[in-house]
């Protein structure tokens, strides 16, 4: 039987990964084996290096792309390797501005259409923010329209840091995603702790060729597929253009290159000098002022700070639209 494929979708810092890292601590606990697929806007792969020291798990990585674009064919080759391994199922984390639809046209491929199938596409969205981005992108619109197809197109949609917002807020998120999805199960949470029962539903132990529980095993609704595979033919249609709007989101990668170069405050105000461009920040660095060393991600309005076990160079990844390189980075010589 086909390997169910699990898709994890969601604009930048909505909380995806730490999503990601919960559902493996589940299935885990089920004695299952997952194959991992992650896809990085950046050359640096901070998910990733987050995804190692958890999980150790067989992991296939496409780095400084998007599979909506020049990423395709490196996609079906990671899954073809990801199938080598033999697993029980196969999670697909995108990056913050791919289209889930272009997953559902890639597993159809030959060579991959017998071997899985699409169990569901999980939307993690920013309770905080997400109300905003038709405003914050107006002048983008081929942008708002793949945000607005990551929920249209979710089996299930997880409205992510509630405790962040008002109930009142909670009502309006909830009523705009029901303006654009009325199918998909909505879960409201905080640090993307959710309940797995319905997504692993059907997921078996591998024994043999047996990989799904045909009795158990709940499709992406037919609607949704339905629609998806519409739209597909759309976005190839419309490819260059929506290759040029991919081209506007850039990611950049600053190093740090002195042990004791950097505080919390003097990173936190070079986030802040560029906040209107910013659509996410991520990275590790080593604080002269605490002796340790950190992972800081920033994402809308706020930046988090967590000890980390990482041992490697310093550095961040800055993610926004038409950045100014080079003033960045003059700015970034003289923190």
């Amino acid at each position: 039987m086909r390997i169910p494929v699990i898709v994890i979708s969601g604009f930048l810092g909505s909380g995806k990964t730490t999503y990601l890292l919960h559902l493996l601590k589940e299935i885990r606990s089920r004695y299952l084996q997952p194959g991992i697929l992650m896809n990085e806007l950046g050359k640096s792969d901070v998910d990733g290096i987050i995804l190692d020291e958890h999980s150790g798990e067989t992991m296939e990585k496409l780095l400084d792309g998007c599979v909506c674009c020049s990423k395709k064919s490196e996609l079906i080759s990671s899954l073809t390797t990801l199938l080598k391994s033999k697993p029980d199922v196969i999670l697909i984390e995108l990056t913050g501005v791919a289209n889930p639809e272009e997953i559902a046209d890639a597993i159809t491929e030959p060579g991959l259409i017998q071997h899985m199938s699409l169990k569901q596409i999980v939307t993690v969205l920013d309770a905080e923010n997400v109300l905003d981005y038709n405003s914050v992108f107006s002048s983008d619109k081929q942008l708002v329209q793949t945000l607005r197809r990551q929920i249209e197109v979710a089996d299930q949609i997880i409205v992510n840091k509630t405790d962040l917002v008002k109930e009142s807020h909670l009502r309006k998120v909830k009523n705009m995603i029901m303006k654009h999805n009325e199918n998909a199960l909505i879960t409201f949470a905080t640090h993307s702790r959710v309940d797995h029962t319905s997504i692993l539903s059907g997921i078996v132990k591998s024994t043999g060729e047996q990989k799904v529980n045909i009795q158990r095993f709940r499709m992406i609704n037919p609607a949704s597929l339905s629609q998806a595979k519409s739209t597909v033919s759309r976005v190839n249609d419309s490819h260059a253009e929506e290759y040029r709007s991919f081209a506007r989101v850039q990611s950049l990668t600053l190093p740090i290159e002195s042990r004791t170069a950097v505080t919390q405050e003097n990173i936190e105000r070079f986030l802040q000098r560029w906040k209107d461009k910013l659509l996410r920040a991520k990275g590790y660095m080593y604080l002269s002022n605490q002796n340790k060393t950190l992972l800081m991600q920033h994402a809308g309005k706020r930046t988090y700070w967590e000890e980390t076990s990482y041992l490697g160079d310093a550095y961040i990844v800055i993610i926004g639209i038409e950045l100014d390189i080079d003033r960045i980075l003059s700015d970034w010589k003289s923190i």
